[in-house]
């Protein structure tokens, strides 16, 4: 047996062990915050396991319903949505859930109740499930101030206003990715374990990045900002290299692959979504308070995105994130646009 092998495994930094950490900088601190994390991160295991049995248990085809968004529901959608309602519920520390599955917001029952809001979408990008591409969960955690009286307003925060963000994706590995405000780091699920292992500790994305993600399927209907960019990315003036384009069309594979290798991800307005396509509450705010704290920037075209403060629960934004240099040269793009008139 490798004992000295087993007993550097037994010194890992867990994600249990870093949240408990970070509560031990805070002399306030009562636990509840650590208490919400674990149950967030059990849902994650459970969607992991489902994701990762899903061919087999043929619980692949349409559960017959469209979800809220128009979109059809695979049967793992409504598991995945039914784990995170139940776990975050159960961790007795929220009181009001928004996820992209549920028409509306769900008010937690006052026995049950806690100073916590969380946004999330239980599993993003489910259409590629049959395929085999990344997916995964993404979620925001706000606070509210007054736990007796919670209605759905308490939602329409700024996401300047997170107190964490994060995603969980499932691909070749499960990798749970998470800020609390400082900064961002990375875990990996141990499957031999059970326990998701600090293999990525404060994550910084490139000041610069080699990488365009965008579904260039909708390019005949951008605008004259995004249109310009991608020009420059495929026949760029200065003698530069051309960027590569890849687009998994998953948003956590293709934000995550953004985070660690640098680059862009749009998503922005066209003439066929003049209000974007993706969810402000549960997509654009989460990852962009990640790419924020990770040293890159989010920008809708018109502001910062953090800066947003939606009307309704699944607003739409467009959203462009990535590397600092990289959004400073859209935000350049729309800025001479407007100049113009365009």
């Amino acid at each position: 047996m490798d004992h000295e092998g087993d007993a550097n495994r037994t010194n890992l930094m867990t994600i249990t062990r870093f949240v408990l950490n970070e509560q031990s900088k805070y002399a306030e601190s009562r636990g509840d915050f650590t208490i919400l994390i674990s149950h967030i991160v059990l849902g994650c295991k459970f969607v992991c396991s489902s994701v990762n049995k899903a061919g087999l248990a043929k619980i692949l085809g349409l559960a017959g319903d469209t979800n809220v968004q128009g979109e059809e529901q695979k049967k793992l959608d409504v598991i995945s949505n039914e784990v995170f309602v139940k776990a975050l519920i159960s961790s007795g520390r929220t009181c009001l859930l928004v996820s992209e599955e549920n028409e509306d917001a769900i008010i937690v029952p006052p026995a049950q109740r806690g100073k916590y809001l969380v946004v999330f979408d239980p599993l993003d990008g489910s259409s590629n499930i049959d395929c085999g591409v990344s997916i995964g969960t993404i979620f925001g955690i706000y606070m509210v101030k007054d736990t007796n009286n919670v209605s759905v307003e308490d939602a329409l925060q700024p996401g300047s206003s997170l107190v964490a963000a994060g995603y969980c994706m499932y691909g070749s590995s499960c990798t749970f990715v998470l800020s609390t405000g400082n900064g961002v780091n990375g875990f990996t699920l141990d499957p031999s374990l059970g326990e998701f292992i600090l293999t990525h500790p404060n994550i910084k994305i490139p000041k610069k990045g080699k990488i365009y993600s965008v579904n260039e399927g909708n390019a005949k209907n951008w605008d004259e900002p995004t249109t310009k960019y991608v020009e420059s990315c495929k026949f760029p003036q200065d003698g530069s290299s051309p960027k590569s384009l890849r687009y998994i069309g998953s948003m956590v594979a293709d934000i995550h692959r953004t985070l660690l290798y640098g680059g862009i991800f749009m998503y922005p307005a066209d003439k066929k979504s003049p209000n974007g396509k993706l969810r402000v509450l549960y997509e654009v705010f989460p990852m962009s308070y990640l790419m924020e704290q990770a040293g890159g920037q989010a920008f809708t075209g018109k502001q910062r995105a953090l800066d947003l403060v939606p009307e309704k629960i699944h607003d739409r934004s467009p959203i462009f994130l990535g590397s600092y240099d990289e959004i400073e040269k859209m935000k350049e793009l729309y800025a001479e646009s407007k100049a113009n008139g365009a």
